[in-house]
């Protein structure tokens, strides 16, 4: 028997999930998962807890698209999931149910609408950092020593008598940075006198 299973979620514990179980209830849902967390949260233990119960043939169904994805992309996913499984989906407040052909239309245009905003979110950081090339930037952190630095720190290490702990703690690096850009560097031998 297809079951219709709801899923009900609020972002923190003093919202209510009073309206949406009563639409779920409204909609024919006999089970209703619920839960209280950010829709930022990656582990929402309680949707888990849905998928799992879900079978094929059964319609998971939601108040509101954000109740279920985190991004327009996490909803798509998941959704494409639901349906790879023979699982149907529907929001009642958007009215779209992808277990007919004009619902699952509108779905897949909401899919391209995602596809299309990664894509120029992409093109948008492609584009700044090539502009920012062109002015002479480069990405990541600048480093730690400057070519001075790293001339004086050769000439350091290559006395016996200094120590690369004591090298690294005065100019406030760690030894594997050091290391990371001087290499090992052998100190000179005493000349006997």
């Amino acid at each position: 028997m297809n079951q219709r299973i709801g899923y009900a979620r609020v972002s923190t514990d003093d919202q209510h999930l009073d309206l949406q179980r009563d639409a779920l209830q409204q909609a024919g849902c006999g089970v209703i998962y619920e839960e209280a967390a950010s829709g930022k949260n990656v582990a929402r233990l309680e949707l888990e807890h849905c998928r799992k119960a879900l079978r094929s043939g059964d319609t998971l169904v939601v108040w509101r698209l954000d109740r279920l994805g985190r991004s327009l992309p996490d909803l798509v996913q998941i959704v494409a999931d639901l349906e790879r499984s023979g699982i149907s989906f529907e929001s009642l407040t958007e009215k779209i149910e992808t277990n007919s052909a004009a619902g699952k239309l509108v779905f897949h245009v909401f899919a391209a609408l995602a596809e299309f905003e990664r894509s120029l979110i992409r093109e948008r950081t492609y584009a700044g950092l090539a502009a920012a090339r062109a002015r002479g930037r480069s990405g990541g952190r600048k480093p730690k020593l400057g070519d001075k630095q790293l001339r004086e720190i050769k000439a350091l290490l290559h006395d016996p008598d200094i120590q690369v702990s004591d090298v690294a703690r005065r100019y406030g690096v760690s030894r594997t940075t050091l290391y990371k850009h001087v290499g090992v560097i052998k100190p000179k031998k005493k000349q006997p006198y």
